[in-house]
Formats: structure tokens, sequence, C-alpha cells
């Protein structure tokens, strides 16, 4: 946590997505110290947690306690993918504990046929040794991406053993009505060529007044990862502005 932030500024607070950890945000994690409080959670079953249980509940409290440590008051919320749906679910609990809220690559709804293929694969994931899911993304991560952004989210390891549970408790779950519950300004950030988790952005904002889109323009999926400046400067931008109170 940064000591020079300053005392208007919004803390922040992080959210990783589908099996990766904390150390999926050390790319934006040191630039965004510069001028903010910053906390990067481990969800339920991710990470530092890996040997506890998934739950959504326990997530949500998860990412409350991680504002609280701050200690600076409502914090700007930023998840990616399922940490993007547990963000949602924070909201809906703990509005006084939100300032802000950032969604990345979580602006698709889970309900209806759009969640057949990833039932399929949460199915899936159980019946392939863990070893070869490693080897298969570590090689993944390293051939798309340079180390300094990825070694991180690598040392971190995978959380192939929560998928099944994580995406059963979330498929079936949310979609632009969650919305409704979010009563501070949104950000739906995504890569301008990620197809499928920003399927339903238009939805999202319509659902939200105070919501707007913003794309990161040659990102995916991971825009995080494919853009890291980008994605930083965003977030960023943002957050100021919530201290600008705009």
């Amino acid at each position: 946590m940064t000591l020079t932030a300053a005392a208007d500024a919004p803390p922040i607070v992080l959210v990783h997505g589908t099996r990766f950890s904390a150390g999926q945000w050390s790319p934006q994690l040191a630039a965004l110290r510069e001028d903010f409080a910053v906390n990067a959670v481990d969800l339920p079953g991710h990470g530092a947690r890996s040997a506890e249980p998934w739950s959504l509940a326990v997530a949500t409290e998860i990412i409350a306690a991680a504002v609280d440590a701050l200690d600076r008051g409502p914090a700007l919320v930023v998840g990616h993918s399922l940490g993007g749906y547990a963000s949602l679910e924070f909201a809906r609990h703990h509005p006084d504990r939100l300032r802000g809220l950032v969604l990345a690559g979580a602006s698709a709804s889970t309900r209806g046929g759009w969640a057949t293929p990833y039932r399929w694969a949460a199915g899936l994931v159980p019946r392939v040794p863990k070893d070869r899911l490693t080897r298969w993304n570590d090689r993944l991560l390293r051939r798309l991406y340079p180390p300094e952004v990825v070694a991180q989210t690598i040392r971190s390891g995978y959380a192939f053993h929560t998928l099944p549970a994580a995406w059963g408790e979330v498929l079936g779950r949310f979609d632009a009505s969650a919305m409704r519950h979010v009563a501070v300004p949104v950000l739906i950030l995504n890569g301008e060529k990620d197809t499928v988790f920003r399927a339903g952005e238009r939805d999202f904002v319509r659902a939200r007044p105070r919501a707007r889109i913003e794309l990161i323009p040659g990102a995916r999926y991971l825009a995080n990862f494919d853009a890291p400046a980008a994605f930083t400067y965003a977030v960023r931008r943002f957050a100021r502005q919530l201290q600008a109170g705009v």
C-alpha cells in the first residue's frame, strides 16, 4: 500500500479472474501504488487461499475485508471475469464499501445458451491431469506475453480444482439486471477483440445510467495482459474522476 496517496484518492481493490490469483495484477500494482492505496485479493480456492472451498458469499467478504484493510473508506473495485461477477455480488451486499466499479471481461450474461460451453468446459477440466493443464497454461502465457507481465501469475499457479465450483455458482446467476444493485459509477473496460465476455456490454450499460463502456484497442479477454499500460491508465483515469466527483 502506498503511503503517498492523497487523502481523497479512492483506494483500489483488484479482483482476479478465472483460475488466476492476485498475481494477475502485477502489471498494474506498482504503477497504481504511485498514486493510490491498492490491495489485490486471492478469491477462495485461488492463490494463497488454494485450500479453501469456493464460495461466492465468501468471495464478497474477502473483497470487503480488503477494502477495510486499506482503511480509506469506500473503494474502487476492479474485477476481471470471475472477479467481475464476484464484484457485482459484492456491490449488492456491501454498497457502503463501494465508491466505483470497473468490470473487465465480465459484461456478458451467464444465463441461457451463452453458459452452455462454459458448463461443458467446467465439467471437462477435472478430467485432465493438473500438471498437463499447468504446462498448457504456462506455455500459452509465455508465448503471448513478456515475462514481466505474466511471471507472477505463473509462479502463483492455477486454480483448476476450483473452476467447476466457481463457474457452477456463477453460471445462471448474472445478467444485466445485476447492474441495478450498483449505485456508483461503473466503467466497463473490455478488450476490443474480446468477442465473448463483452457480448452484453450495451445491455449492462442500459441497466445502469452511471455506467459507460471503454474499449482497449487491440486487446482481447486478458486486456490487462495484452495492454498493461493502457489498462492501468484507464483505471487511473476513472479513479481520478471519482476523486473529482465527476
